[in-house]
């Protein structure tokens, strides 16, 4: 089963969630969360750590963040078990997608407008095409583009791979033979979300959860 995750942040427990929640974390991890200018971006960091530990205890696997390390490209993953998983956020609201099937990519984009144009190069002709000619082309053109955010991140290779040198028809794109199959998951309204699988689609109903900020896992 696939768990996708999800939660918005909340001024209102932010120094709650930075005091008594970033403790529980390396010191390392702290760190990087004092880094940030904006209390929004810490704690999107901080509830993306809460909702992966969240999702473990939901299939009862302690987390460890020394299991948490990163590929060349900067993709999280665990360096044992089966389990993998992916976080996104935007806007208010930070997605967390979790399985023990396949590799994963998740991405969420907050609804805003933007010049279109901007972004022609980023698509092949024929996704530029049916973006331009739907009913509402802004709509359109963030179903695009998180579907290919979220192939690229379970492609796990960063922006080194053109959003423009594959193709998304009916759901599903090839990359290098390699087949990735796309759902949308729908959460807020003011947003856009999809995830991809690589080689199959999870058959199994995917499991959405939205959590509180608090803390409600344990750390081993």
């Amino acid at each position: 089963m696939t768990q996708i995750l999800y939660s918005y942040i909340s001024e209102e427990n932010h120094c709650y969630l930075m005091k008594e929640v970033a403790s529980k974390f390396s010191t390392d991890f702290q760190n990087k969360l004092l880094k940030y200018r904006r209390w929004q971006d810490a704690q999107l960091s901080l509830l993306g750590r809460i909702l992966l530990g969240t999702g473990l205890e939901n299939i009862d696997i302690p987390f460890c963040e020394n299991n948490v390390i990163y590929t060349s490209h900067n993709k999280p993953y665990f360096k044992e078990g089966k389990v993998k998983f992916n976080i996104s956020h935007s806007g208010n609201m930070v997605v967390c997608a979790i399985t023990e099937t396949c590799e994963i990519g998740i991405d969420i984009e907050m609804l805003h407008s933007l010049h279109l144009g901007d972004f022609k190069t980023q698509m092949t002709a024929l996704e530029w095409q049916r973006i331009i000619s739907s009913d509402n082309p802004e709509s359109s053109f963030f179903d695009y583009w998180t579907q290919k955010e979220a192939v690229i991140k379970a492609l796990g290779i960063g922006l080194s791979l053109p959003l423009n040198s594959f193709e998304i028809i009916d759901n599903k794109t090839i990359i290098d033979k390699e087949n990735f199959f796309l759902k949308e998951i729908q959460l807020d309204n003011k947003y856009k979300c999809h995830i991809a699988f690589k080689d199959e689609v999870d058959s199994r109903v995917l499991n959405l959860q939205m959590i509180n900020p608090i803390p409600i896992f344990k750390q081993y």
